[in-house]
């Protein structure tokens, strides 16, 4: 490959990365054509982009990111392909559900960006599922901040019924 066309490449790449908020590094090396075709349309289905990249270009393209990302360097061995979603545990679900139905066991996670954080290794795949994204953060705590304020609301509606139906009783009496 010349000079230009890697030069293009890891242009591309940064571009790449710096559309999705997080990404992953994955191994999927020895899956055969088939399953590696069902893994693209899962990951397409999932909005998660799959590319199989190069270690030299995904290395220089991440040096030229506006994050430090040296602690993922270690990982960048082997066959590696990148996973890109803007849901930060879609492609760890990818991963888990996809390894576990054939019998090579891949993908298999090398190292994960998240949610600002680094990931790294296959024992944090688990982890990684768990992660909710912002958004469900924000909605858990917008329903936690609710919950009294709707609890207060009908603690006084149903007092105003009460007393609305004793006032009621009293009247009727006389």
């Amino acid at each position: 490959m010349k000079k230009e066309d890697k030069s293009t490449v890891i242009k591309e790449l940064e571009s790449t990365i710096g559309q999705y908020a997080h990404f992953y590094l994955a191994d999927i090396g020895g899956l055969n054509a088939a399953q590696t075709s069902e893994l693209r349309r899962t990951c397409y289905s999932q909005e998660i982009k799959l590319l199989v990249v190069k270690n030299t270009l995904l290395k220089k393209a991440l040096e030229n990111a506006p994050v430090d990302f040296s602690e993922l360097y270690d990982t960048l061995k082997g066959e590696t392909s990148l996973m890109l979603s803007n849901t930060g545990n879609a492609p760890a679900k990818v991963i888990q559900s996809f390894s576990s139905k054939n019998k090579a066991k891949k993908p298999v996670l090398k190292a994960a960006y998240v949610e600002e954080c680094f990931y790294v290794g296959a024992d944090l795949l688990e982890n990684l599922i768990n992660v909710k994204s912002k958004n469900e953060l924000i909605g858990e705590l917008i329903g936690l901040l609710q919950s009294p304020a709707k609890n207060v609301i009908s603690a006084l509606q149903s007092g105003g019924n009460t007393i609305h139906g004793v006032l009621k009783t009293l009247g009727e009496r006389q």
